[in-house]
C-alpha cells in the first residue's frame, strides 16, 4: 500500500481549520502522522499568512477514493473552488505524492511540482519523511530541503 503524502494549509480561521483537519484525518486514517506546523507568508497574492504542515498515512483506498475524501473534507470546511490558484483558503488538502509512484492523469499529477517549488511544502515534508525519496529525482526529501534555494515564505514554527 502506498504512503499518501499531503500538504495542508489554511489562512482563514487557520488554527481552527488545521486542528479540525488533523482530527478528521486521524479519524479516517488512524496511522496518520503530522509534521510541525509553520506560519508562512501568502504566496502569489496579498493575504493573511497561512498555517502549513504535511501529513502521511498508509493508503488502503484507491487514489480516487483518497482524493474524494480530501475534497469532501475541504468542502465541509467551506472551501470554495473556482478562484485563482493563489487565494485565501479555509482548508487546502493537497495530495502531493503517492508513495514512490509517478502518476499523470487528467485529474492528478503526482508527485506535485510544488514539492520542489515552495518551502512551505518541502520543509514540512522533509521533517515528516526525511528518508522518503522524491519519485522523479530520487533524492530524499531531507536532501532536497538541504539544497533548497527557492523563495522563502516560512515565518516561524507554530505550536499547535
Amino acid at each position: 500500500m502506498p504512503i499518501a503524502y499531503l500538504s495542508i494549509g489554511s489562512n482563514i480561521a487557520r488554527e481552527y481549520h488545521i486542528q479540525q483537519a488533523m482530527l478528521e484525518l486521524r479519524a479516517r486514517w488512524p496511522d496518520v502522522r503530522f509534521s510541525p506546523v509553520y506560519e508562512s507568508a501568502a504566496v502569489g497574492f496579498a493575504g493573511e499568512a497561512f498555517y502549513n504542515l504535511a501529513a502521511a498515512f498508509e493508503a488502503r483506498e484507491s487514489l480516487a477514493e483518497v482524493l474524494e475524501v480530501l475534497r469532501q473534507l475541504e468542502q465541509a470546511h467551506g472551501r470554495t473552488r473556482g478562484g485563482g490558484k493563489f487565494a485565501a483558503r479555509t482548508l487546502d488538502l493537497d495530495l502531493v505524492a503517492w508513495g514512490d509512484q509517478v502518476i499523470t492523469t487528467p485529474e492528478v499529477s503526482l508527485p506535485r511540482a510544488e514539492i520542489l517549488e515552495y518551502d512551505f511544502v518541502l520543509r514540512p515534508l522533509a521533517e515528516l519523511a526525511p528518508e522518503a525519496r522524491h519519485p522523479l529525482c530520487g533524492e530524499t526529501y531531507a536532501e532536497l530541503w538541504r539544497a533548497y534555494t527557492g523563495p522563502a515564505s516560512i515565518l516561524r514554527v507554530v505550536p499547535l
